[in-house]
């Protein structure tokens, strides 16, 4: 035992003159230090453990999953990062498959009329976003959707796209060289097809 107030061990005696209730008090007391001292710290296990079997030219590789809601991203073979996503709606599904990283927008707005559906109609949008990763030329990017964050990792909200926080969609963007693989799965959407 430690006497507090001098910072020396308390000897035998020492500790004898304290009182009955006093040394009670600082058996106690390091017993609950020694025991949360002893607790091991929760880490928080990725979603996957081994990355997807695609090629990689880029050292990179991410995997978003509808089943658990999340991106688990890869670098080198280990996992870098987790992040929760909102994929697009039953509606507007994302499609399943290997996409690669096209292109890369600061910000950008995106506009439903690019495919066919007026931006005035009830289905329209014109939508002003940051950190922009394109994964198909059809109009699938992963970026950020502040608008959504209470979303992503519960529910499906998107016209398609990966929505991600301001802070995941920075990463991304300032990580992903062009040419990485986005692997998605378990959607209801249909089988992306390559290039489109």
């Amino acid at each position: 035992m430690t006497d507090r107030h001098t910072g020396a061990a308390l000897s035998r005696r020492g500790f004898a003159r304290l009182g009955v209730s006093t040394a009670a008090a600082l058996v106690a007391a390091t017993a609950t230090v020694g025991i949360a001292a002893a607790a091991p710290t929760p880490v928080a296990e990725p979603t996957e453990s081994a990355a997807p079997p695609v090629a990689t030219k880029t050292g990179w590789v991410a995997l978003a999953d509808d089943n658990t809601k999340q991106i688990t991203i890869w670098h080198d073979g280990e996992v870098v990062r987790t992040m929760p996503t909102s994929f697009g709606t039953n509606k507007h599904p994302t499609p399943n498959g290997v996409y690669y990283t096209m292109e890369k927008k600061r910000e950008m707005y995106m506009d439903s009329s690019t495919y066919g559906v007026p931006v005035d109609s009830p289905e329209g949008y014109r939508t002003y976003v940051e950190y922009a990763t394109r994964m198909s030329w059809s109009g699938i990017f992963v970026h950020a959707a502040p608008w959504s964050v209470n979303q992503q990792g519960v529910s499906n909200v998107s016209h398609g796209c990966l929505n991600v926080s301001t802070e995941n969609g920075k990463y991304i963007y300032d990580n992903f060289p062009i040419g990485t693989p986005i692997v998605v799965r378990n959607t209801v959407g249909g089988e992306y097809v390559q290039g489109s």
